[in-house]
This record gives structure tokens, C-alpha cells and sequence, in this order.
């Protein structure tokens, strides 16, 4: 039986792993992403909508959509707030993972799961290897702020995250994404290689 092998991607604010993912996606594998997962468990989950207003207060949602600006503003100022807000979603969206790596695996051999929280939320045991993409600070901040966010939004989302030195300890591979998109292209070709995988 060919083996089937999940591959966490995870980095810092701005490293580039949605990329990272999207290129694996544009090669013709499968990709689950664990922010819209909880996105999603925020949106649908009618038990979970309860316990976060119980938690963080009716202005949470307005018309049954989560209020994303007022729960960010809450959680990425006050740490223990975040700590939170995670016991809620984590556990649905662990749940959501497994049950989705059942069924792709049923047609595929290689899963990519990109997350930004693998280790602040101790999600290693889900995957077979775990793929830090990491860059500078400055071209982290940079790429963000081209997108439209401010230094100080970076600034306390960069907080809640574990430093990049302590993940390089953790991770199978490490690949640093300073450069353009064919460099990151060449570091996927290069992981697939690694993995005996081809696209």
C-alpha cells in the first residue's frame, strides 16, 4: 500500500505559507487550510456562536456573521482573550481536519495542511512532516502591509506567534522565502523530491 503522508505548512505572519500552499494546490495537490476551517466553524456552528458570545459579548456577531474587526481587536490585544477564543475553535476545527484527511486520502497520497498555529497549538501529531516557511522581519512586515494592514496589527498578530527560532528547532523542513514566487516554486519541487512525490 502506498503511503499517505500529511504535511503541516506553518511560518510567521507574511512568510509566504499561503503561497507556499497555493502553488502546491496549483500542482495538483490537495490542500486543507485550518484558518478557514475556523472561519467556517465561526460562522456555521450555532454552539460555538453561544460560547463566544457568552465569552466576548453580543457585539461578537451582528446578524448571525461574526463581527471579525471586534473579535481581532480583542483578541490579538489581550493574549489569555486569544487563549480563549482557541480552546473554543481548536478542538472543532482538529475534529474538521481528521475527518477531511479520511476522504482525501481515499484518492490522494499526499495532503498539504497549512497552519499558522501548528505548534502555539501543539497540532504536530496531525501531520508526518512539518514544513516551516520563514522570512525576514522586515519582508514579512512589508508583505503585509502591502496587503493593507498596519505595522501595529502586525505587531500584536507577530506577538501571539511562537519566534521563528524556536520553530526551526521543531521542523522537518525549512525553507526561507525572501525572494520571488519561482524561488518559493523551486523549494516545493525541492520538498516533493525529498517526499519521493511527483506532480
Amino acid at each position: 500500500m502506498t503511503k499517505k503522508i500529511s504535511v503541516g505548512i506553518t511560518g510567521s505572519i507574511g512568510s509566504g505559507k499561503s503561497e507556499f500552499t497555493r502553488l502546491a494546490e496549483q500542482s495538483g495537490f490537495p490542500v486543507i487550510r485550518a484558518d478557514d476551517l475556523s472561519k467556517e466553524i465561526l460562522t456555521n456552528n450555532p454552539e460555538v456562536r453561544k460560547r463566544v458570545i457568552k465569552k466576548f459579548g453580543n457585539e461578537a456577531f451582528i446578524d448571525n456573521q461574526p463581527n471579525r474587526k471586534y473579535l481581532a481587536e480583542i483578541v490579538f490585544s489581550n493574549p489569555s482573550k486569544l487563549r480563549e477564543l482557541e480552546r473554543i475553535l481548536h478542538p472543532l476545527v482538529i475534529k474538521e481536519i481528521e475527518k477531511l484527511k479520511y476522504e482525501i486520502f481515499k484518492k490522494y497520497n499526499l495532503l498539504f495542511i497549512e497552519s499558522a498555529l501548528i505548534y502555539e497549538a501543539d497540532l504536530e501529531n496531525l501531520f508526518d512532516f512539518v514544513v516551516l516557511i520563514t522570512a525576514d522581519r522586515e519582508v514579512r512586515l512589508k508583505r503585509k502591509m502591502l496587503q493593507g494592514m498596519s505595522e501595529e496589527d502586525f505587531i500584536k498578530r507577530e506577538i501571539n506567534q511562537i519566534p521563528d527560532e524556536e520553530k526551526k528547532k521543531r521542523a522537518d523542513f525549512i525553507f526561507i522565502n525572501n525572494g520571488s514566487v519561482d524561488e518559493l516554486q523551486s523549494k516545493l519541487n525541492l520538498l516533493l523530491t525529498l517526499l519521493s512525490v511527483k506532480s
